[in-house]
């Protein structure tokens, strides 16, 4: 935003408030900053904006985030956009961390080889929905009920985002929650509610919140920022 010729002369107060909301995610303070400019860069592969998401990821590897960190954001994607803006990010990726760049320990499952797939217990999904969101959600029980193959999936999927990746669960929390602010969804009052059970403070998860800024505008703080009081 800062290259446009005619906010710079036309709208001093809009750079102006961008540069603050920039010096929130490119600062160390309630997050570090190689976190929150990868919660920035996964928001904007959301919202379908590749080079924002490329900059983002670059400033976040060059503050010190691993491959493996940023595959992070790939799992979160995978489960809640699906496989185009995982496709995307997954691409944004390797732009960044070429091989010679890739950590010492590669992945477990190379392209060559088929992963080992893993599969859900008997009443495994239903058990986790109720302790994760303290009962069954009407959409999920009837994912149960009429396709519990689909419901198997969904439980897989949701523990690969928390589970499987090298954040820690608060981090994959805020994570979720940035993604959800940059569509506006009240679906993020779930994971504001699940970030404060792992020791999320307000404090982080504001900061978490305003990542979805860059590409989603400020009216991603007014659909989620007021869920915090909400969900005091």
């Amino acid at each position: 935003m800062f290259n446009s010729e005619l906010l710079s002369e036309l709208a001093p107060f809009t750079i102006s408030g961008y540069d603050l909301f920039r010096e929130v995610i490119e600062t160390d303070s309630a997050l570090p900053a190689k976190l929150k400019s990868l919660f920035a860069a996964v928001a904007a592969c959301n919202r379908r904006y590749p080079e924002l998401a490329r900059n983002e990821l670059d400033r976040a590897a060059r503050l010190g985030l691993t491959r493996n960190e940023a595959a992070a954001g790939l799992i979160l994607l995978s489960s809640l956009r699906g496989e185009g803006a995982a496709l995307a990010f997954d691409a944004t990726i390797r732009a960044i961390y070429p091989p010679a760049c890739e950590d010492a320990n590669p992945p477990r499952h190379p392209s060559s080889h088929p992963p080992e797939l893993v599969r859900a217990a008997p009443g495994e999904a239903e058990a986790n929905f109720k302790a994760y969101f303290g009962t069954t959600p009407p959409a999920l029980a009837t994912l149960l009920r009429l396709a519990p193959k689909g419901a198997d999936g969904y439980f897989l999927m949701r523990k690969g985002t928390i589970d499987c990746n090298q954040l820690d669960r608060k981090a994959a929390e805020l994570m979720l929650i940035a993604v959800l602010a940059s569509d506006y969804s009240p679906q993020a009052a779930t994971h504001i509610r699940a970030a404060r059970a792992v020791g999320a403070t307000d404090e982080e998860m504001a900061e978490a919140i305003l990542c979805a800024v860059p590409s989603a505008g400020i009216a991603a703080w007014m659909a989620t920022g007021v869920l915090l009081e909400a969900q005091q």
